[in-house]
């Protein structure tokens, strides 16, 4: 099946074509997205920050639709998560050009023999896999780790292996070290941006590494998957985020309940604790530890406080996902 890339959540239109422009834009009736690039201001303040990052990249795309997509911009084009806040559009220029950023555009030099330039609906952008890669060396691991696993989930063909070599097998070696952290972990069993953001804070904050989407109960209806689980002292990890709460996704009350209700048959079939946590327990410097200390996990190392504290100056912007969590 060939991939379609994804549109601009809202209607863009260049100044050129905005009806009597110059009165839109004093009245605040558009607002501009790139520099000549408009949106309607109700349909713009509508959107998640996710989504106006998405809605950046199509408004460069209609300034100049031979660019050639790469970083976050490619991975919001693919449907792949971020972590952090972008409002920078990335594209890549051939050696011969000069890297530079303007007016929201940041311009990369790359030689493109050196990428797989791949073309969805008439977008050229790096392929997953190489975007994959461009993250990991570029940006902080939990960042890399969270494309990672989503690149292995979405490809049943790509393997943790394939995007080490990719990243050995790179002319540069500018962040070819910096990468593996995150390429060596990739795991398509990590389900969620959240998920594997909570893998590199375990994994930071010095505890042992779970078993993910672990199975309790019978094979059928009645059992349920965890999101991790430690056996050796029979803790349930459940990285549940506020989403399923805040009653977007129905009532909330009703959500609770059938948390509390699923925790109570977990217990009865064997786990002594579950835990929970949200985003928000990932950006704060000490609350994961608190929570996992108190179900009765203890560490087995010292912690990476460098790394941690790169994790709580990546999640300050707020919810920390390019697309919306499932």
């Amino acid at each position: 099946m060939i991939p379609i890339p994804r549109t601009s959540p809202i209607a863009l239109v260049r100044a050129a074509e905005l009806t009597h422009s110059t009165r839109s834009i004093r009245r605040g009736e558009v607002v501009p997205v790139l520099r000549g690039v408009y949106a309607e201001t109700g349909d713009w303040q509508s959107l998640p920050r996710w989504e106006r990052d998405l809605a950046r990249v199509h408004a460069h795309l209609l300034r100049d639709p031979d660019a050639v997509l790469c970083l976050e911009s490619a991975a919001l084009l693919w449907g792949l998560p971020t972590l952090g806040a972008i409002e920078t559009v990335h594209v890549l220029a051939d050696d011969t050009a000069t890297s530079r950023r303007v007016s929201g555009i940041r311009v990369h030099t790359s030689a493109h023999s050196d990428r797989v330039i791949d073309e969805i609906g008439g977008i050229r952008l790096t392929s997953p896999a190489e975007t994959c890669v461009d993250i990991a060396r570029t940006r902080h691991p939990a960042a890399g780790l969270v494309l990672a696993d989503a690149t292995l989930r979405r490809d049943a063909t790509m393997t943790a292996a394939a995007l080490a070599t990719l990243n050995e097998q790179r002319a540069s070696a500018r962040g070819r070290r910096h990468a593996r952290w995150a390429l060596e972990r990739a795991d398509a069993a990590a389900e969620s941006p959240l998920e594997s953001t909570s893998r590199a804070g375990i994994e930071w904050w010095g505890f042992p590494t779970p078993e993910l989407q672990h199975w309790i109960g019978p094979w059928d209806d009645d059992g349920d998957r965890t999101d991790m689980w430690w056996p050796a002292i029979g803790l349930v990890g459940e990285a549940d985020g506020h989403l399923k709460y805040d009653g977007r996704f129905g009532d909330p009350v009703a959500a609770l309940r059938a948390r509390e209700e699923r925790d109570r048959r977990l217990r009865r079939r064997g786990a002594r604790a579950v835990a929970h946590w949200a985003w928000d327990d990932l950006a704060d410097p000490s609350a994961l530890r608190d929570i996992l200390l108190s179900a009765g996990l203890s560490p087995d190392r010292p912690p990476d406080l460098n790394r941690l504290a790169g994790l709580r100056r990546l999640l300050r912007p707020g919810l920390p996902s390019a697309t919306p969590p499932p």
